[in-house]
């Protein structure tokens, strides 16, 4: 507001808009000619609709802002440096270290955005430090000794006598998850008994390997080749009359007994966040790590029913979803 006695002439005010029109104003860091493309490599088309629905609630138009190419095959990954040169992209979307190492190879300077269920970030090399991720990589990372201990207490709250752990898992990126759960497994009394699965197409042969140790339950962990395979292992398991846990919130609706990790459609569009700050110009070096915001516990009572358990009431009252 102009201050008392002083006279605002026309050429004040049009000197004035003028001057508020050539302020810098922020931008997105693409060229104007064409919307943003980002590229994502992830295990199912759920993961990819989150992530959409994670910049559309920031504000972008799919087909209009912002476009998406989304790659699930096995192996996709390997290609990242030739699509890279063929396309030009502004952020890569990688779902596990398989790929977000296939990404930093690829590129040191496209921003890769991560969500890694399974590494520590910094003993992997993914970052520098947490708060300051000083390469072209960020994202989300779970905090995998928490969720372990977790995931045998609400095993051991079923089976309050249970001594042997059957483990489905992926060697070639569960370490620290096996070495928590083991070390959560110590303070029980409970011994694990892992069993390696490579792909999909094994996992008849993984479970009948699994059954022979006589495990009395199953614990899934985190990995893409073991999200495939959820919705069999439900059915071997309940046939099996084995309970079993998951860190993937899809497990209980695929016929496994429970789940409990992160609530993966929030997790998923947490993502968006990222890209949205990169698309805006923020650095992804910058961009600090940060864990899944939702933890969540599925119980599938009739699951429970077919293997002939009855889950502690209070078990189910502490459940953020109950299938019937």
């Amino acid at each position: 507001m102009a201050s008392a006695g002083t006279i605002v002439t026309r050429r004040d005010v049009v000197v004035g808009i003028a001057a508020a029109l050539a302020a810098p104003r922020p931008t997105i860091a693409q060229p104007a000619s064409r919307p943003a493309h980002v590229a994502l490599y992830t295990a199912a088309a759920t993961t990819r609709d989150w992530v959409i629905d994670g910049v559309r609630e920031r504000g972008w138009v799919v087909g209009r802002t912002i476009t998406f190419e989304w790659y699930s095959a096995e192996g996709a990954e390997s290609d990242v440096a030739a699509r890279l040169a063929k396309t030009p992209t502004d952020v890569l979307v990688m779902g596990g270290p398989p790929r977000i190492r296939a990404a930093m190879r690829a590129t040191t300077t496209v921003p890769i955005v991560g969500i890694d269920l399974e590494s520590d970030p910094v003993t992997s090399g993914f970052v520098k430090t947490l708060a300051r991720p000083g390469g072209n990589v960020s994202g989300i990372w779970m905090d995998v000794p928490e969720i372990a201990g977790k995931q045998i207490q609400f095993l051991r709250e079923v089976l309050p006598a249970f001594t042997r752990l059957g483990v489905i898992w992926d060697d070639q990126v569960n370490q620290l998850q096996l070495e928590a759960a083991r070390a959560a497994g110590r303070t029980l009394g409970i011994t694990l008994h892992p069993t390696p699965l490579h792909a999909a197409a094994e996992i008849d042969g993984v479970v009948k390997r699994v059954l022979s140790e006589r495990p009395q339950a199953l614990l899934l962990m985190t990995s893409p080749v073991v999200f495939r395979v959820l919705a069999r292992v439900g059915d071997l398991t309940r046939d099996s009359r084995l309970p079993s846990i998951s860190p993937f919130s899809d497990y209980p609706g695929a016929g496994g007994l429970m789940a409990y990790g992160p609530d993966f459609a929030s997790m998923w569009r947490q993502l968006g966040g990222y890209i949205d700050r990169v698309l805006k110009g923020a650095k992804i070096s910058d961009l600090p790590v940060e864990r899944p915001s939702k933890f969540t516990l599925i119980v599938n009572l009739k699951t429970a029913k077919a293997l002939g358990l009855t889950l502690p009431r209070s078990l189910v009252l502490r459940a953020d979803e109950v299938i019937q």
